[in-house]
């Protein structure tokens, strides 16, 4: 077994690849002007990029290649990064011994495709727990134990991404991502006494639970079928508002605010919440979530800057000074 040496986000133009890459997803093949082609999105834990195999007029041995592998494997690519429209893309030409075929999985090392989170998800967990243990309502402290002492529950929590691309998207990032927004309400709830911390911390706990029903991991994070249908936030409240039904006397307008705190959570309709935070504790989850995102991409954004000027750019935070 060989660990991949040319990553995505390493590439640049003119480089010549022949290296291990993880499918996202492809496209048919169709016809061009000297054959057929088709086009396959792969990945590894730096990034994606498109792959384009030119091939023969022979449709039949072009869907033969094609056919080989699926969404989820692993392939081998052989090619030139070439740019189509300012965007970098790898193109495979057949006739000059380019190639993309799948390969076994004792041919490469998971964690090139899928990281892992550089914190021990043990102990992680260990910390996550005590801030538990810190909610006394004894309705919110039964309804985290509903999902905490849920062994099946706890194991998929600690697998699970954050996100695909955005932040914390690794295995534990949910956890990682979790714990950070924990942390921070509960320095909140210090320094706003008014705040109802119970309600506060039990909302910061659980207010991503949905997404270990939203992603998959295999040898890429992917939306399941759950996930692309429904999305974390409504089935995250559906999760929460199931289990308070669940717990005797569990009170009426405290199931309703645990779940507005879920449904609110990303702030706004146009960033996927269907109601704006409407009271107090609900704002600050917002906020901290919001606030542990927002750092990590910065911080990654100067950490992954491969240029020697003193400002780097993205697409999503515009410029960042690097000095």
């Amino acid at each position: 077994m060989v660990g991949k040496r040319q990553f995505v986000r390493s590439l640049v133009l003119g480089d010549e690849v022949d290296d291990l890459f993880s499918v996202k997803y492809k496209k048919p093949p169709r016809k061009y002007t000297n054959g057929f082609m088709f086009e396959v999105r792969v990945a590894d834990r730096t990034g994606d990029i498109t792959v384009k195999f030119w091939g023969p007029a022979d449709e039949a041995a072009v869907r033969r290649i094609y056919d080989a592998f699926k969404d989820g494997d692993v392939v081998r690519v052989r090619g030139q990064v070439n740019t189509y429209r300012d965007v970098l893309e790898i193109s495979v030409n057949a006739e000059s011994g380019g190639l993309v075929r799948p390969v076994q999985a004792s041919e490469y090392r998971f964690d090139d495709f899928v990281a892992s989170s550089k914190k021990n998800p043990d102990m992680m967990m260990t910390q996550l727990n005590s801030l538990v243990k810190k909610v006394e309502d004894s309705h919110l402290q039964t309804l985290l134990s509903a999902f905490f002492s849920d062994e099946e529950f706890v194991e998929k929590f600690k697998r699970a991404p954050a996100s695909i691309t955005i932040h914390a998207n690794w295995i534990g990032g949910l956890l990682e991502h979790t714990l950070n927004v924990a942390n921070v309400c509960d320095f909140l709830a210090g320094a706003y006494p008014k705040l109802d911390r119970d309600l506060l911390l039990t909302g910061a706990i659980l207010h991503d639970i949905g997404k270990v029903i939203e992603y998959t991991v295999t040898t890429n994070i992917d939306e399941s079928t759950d996930g692309m249908l429904r999305g974390h936030i409504v089935t995250g409240a559906e999760m929460v508002s199931r289990a308070c039904e669940k717990i005797p006397d569990f009170p009426d307008n405290l199931r309703l605010k645990m779940i507005h705190i879920m449904l609110s959570h990303h702030g706004k309709p146009e960033q996927g919440s269907p109601k704006r935070p409407q009271f107090p504790e609900a704002a600050t989850v917002n906020l901290a979530d919001e606030m542990d995102a927002q750092i990590e991409q910065y911080v990654r954004a100067k950490e992954e800057a491969q240029t020697d000027d003193q400002w780097t750019y993205t697409k999503r935070l515009g410029l960042i000074y690097l000095g």
